[in-house]
């Protein structure tokens, strides 16, 4: 896992064709707006965000976000855990997020 500033996450996923945008927050969150082709798997749902990872390549690289950085930091860490080959977690989430928020 590497933690990335709002300004490397954003520069980084800009550039990376293996990329895939995994939002960890609940819906109600997830509701409220997400970035652009983001995935939800709420890391609340317990065995049931283990199994939807299961349904993932993890070949791809993961740009993961929540609310603040901190439950996308743990879901870097299960990820990597499960053998994941590139995890980036969003420094501050979206709660400092200043690029587009889009309906889901």
């Amino acid at each position: 896992m590497q933690h990335l500033s709002q300004e490397a996450w954003a520069a980084q996923l800009a550039a990376d064709e293996n990329a895939v945008i995994l939002d960890v927050r609940t819906e109600e969150e997830w509701a409220e707006g997400i970035i652009q082709g983001a995935l939800l798997n709420d890391i609340y749902k317990g065995q049931g965000f283990i199994y939807r990872l299961q349904e993932l390549d993890p070949q791809k690289n993961y740009y993961v976000y929540c609310k603040a950085g901190g439950r996308s930091a743990q879901a870097c860490q299960i990820m990597d855990q499960m053998g994941f080959a590139q995890t980036f977690n969003l420094e501050g989430g979206m709660m400092q997020w200043n690029g587009e928020v889009v309906a889901p």
